[in-house]
């Protein structure tokens, strides 16, 4: 049985018990006051994404990023009373990996390159996840305070969250201000390159004298992240609104990917077949500090078209600086129909510590050929269609159909990478 194959049974194991929590949930509703949500309603989504490039940092920053990953998840809320919401996010993530696969590239293939994937079982994986958050709306729903937790695991990492936030309405809800934090206490299961672990020997070694790296497995294996948000959003005018938010972020702990390979300029090359050993393992601080700083400012250009904008401006302590801009300009077709087009335009600046392949020197304390810390510029093109009938007139089971959504994006990066996402998104409402 395939890893999409099990995906699908156990969602439909999930399914099938959220359809009887809801029932009884419902089932013991007997108020007629309103409420904050009024019925019970389930998300299906259903996303598939592809990529595609040259400069895996798995390899060094040489070789396949070829990737494909399928991603199932259900969101169900549920009313618990007049005042509180009960939000469950299950998701499971099923991905092949060319890049991932040559971690160990000698389980498979007889010719060994960093431009193919390994045909060995380090190509693919699974993520599971669960979301469950709870809601509460004060009386007057000027106040809102929410809780939530996070648990996702998968085969070299582990990651447990929680959180909160707080937000106030004010000026007859015209003006909203939210302070939020979350907490992700992580852990590595550290993988590393196949020729970097103890006891590997392979008489196909080809390269002047002996092959020596400098490498050392990481002592600890934590990850701890931190994160405080403030926003503020405003409804300027009947057809203006504007938002403005900040974050501040801390990491610390084992922020370098154990798996991630680097080659040293003042070093020899080792071969076996076409694939050069590595020199050492990735090296970055233990410290991370970022602030995003960004707004959104969304016009209603008329009943049938609404333009929304965003901008957001980020700093790092790594050197990585960026800006993202994006443009969707949703435009009403019919009652029911909404096409979506949509720009997102990426630009940022290298961290400190990126060199590409064989820049770096042993003699360096921190190093990375991860291009996703390179200087890059990438472009975004997307489209998208919505259903939604607010009277749920097509029924599933005892479930109404009040949304379908499909999207697709096209992603270029300035380094060669490219890949497409499509997404589709279904919501109904129970009775």
């Amino acid at each position: 049985m395939t890893q999409l194959s099990r995906s699908t049974k156990s969602f439909s194991v999930i399914f099938f018990f959220l359809t009887i929590f809801i029932g009884w949930s419902q089932q013991g509703d007997n108020s007629y006051q309103r409420r904050v949500l009024e019925a019970s309603e389930v998300d299906l989504l259903f996303s598939y994404y592809n990529q595609d490039g040259q400069n895996a940092a798995v390899t060094g920053g040489e070789g396949t990023e070829e990737l494909t990953d399928a991603t199932s998840s259900i969101v169900l809320r549920m009313p618990m009373n007049e005042d509180d919401i009960l939000t469950v996010d299950v998701g499971l993530s099923a991905y092949t990996s060319a890049s991932s696969s040559n971690v160990n590239p000698l389980d498979g293939g007889l010719n060994v390159t960093p431009f193919d994937a390994s045909s060995g079982e380090s190509r693919k994986d699974m993520l599971v996840y669960i979301n469950p958050s709870y809601q509460h709306s004060s009386e007057d729903r000027n106040t809102i305070w929410s809780a939530n937790a996070y648990f996702s695991s998968e085969y070299d990492y582990f990651s447990l969250g929680f959180g909160g936030s707080l937000t106030k309405l004010f000026n007859e809800k015209n003006t909203e201000i939210t302070l939020s934090g979350r907490v992700f206490l992580d852990k590595w299961n550290s993988q590393y390159p196949i020729e970097l672990r103890n006891g590997f020997f392979d008489d196909r070694i080809t390269g002047n004298g002996t092959y020596s790296p400098i490498f050392t497995e990481f002592d600890k294996e934590n990850r701890n992240s931190y994160s405080l948000s403030l926003s503020f959003s405003q409804i300027l005018s009947q057809k203006l609104q504007g938002a403005l938010f900040m974050d501040v972020v801390s990491q610390n702990g084992l922020l370098s990917t154990p798996f991630q390979r680097v080659y040293f300029s003042d070093f020899e090359d080792f071969y076996i077949d076409e694939f050069q050993l590595a020199d050492n393992v990735e090296q970055l601080p233990e410290n991370r500090f970022k602030i995003p700083v960004g707004g959104r400012l969304n016009y209603y250009l008329s009943d049938l078209v609404i333009l929304r904008s965003y901008y957001r401006f980020y700093w790092d302590d790594w050197g990585v600086n960026s800006h993202t801009a994006s443009l969707e300009a949703p435009v009403k077709l019919s009652d029911k129909f909404t096409v979506y087009p949509s720009y997102r335009y990426y630009t940022q600046t290298a961290a400190d510590y990126f060199y590409p392949k064989e820049e770096a020197l042993s003699t360096y304390e921190f190093y990375t050929s991860d291009y996703d810390l390179s200087d890059y510029d990438a472009h975004q093109y997307g489209v998208g269609v919505q259903y939604k009938d607010i009277f749920t007139s097509a029924r599933v089971l005892n479930f109404g159909l009040k949304t379908i959504n499909l999207r697709f994006s096209q992603y270029d990066r300035s380094d060669g990478l490219n890949a497409f996402i499509v997404t589709l998104g279904t919501t109904f409402v129970g009775n």
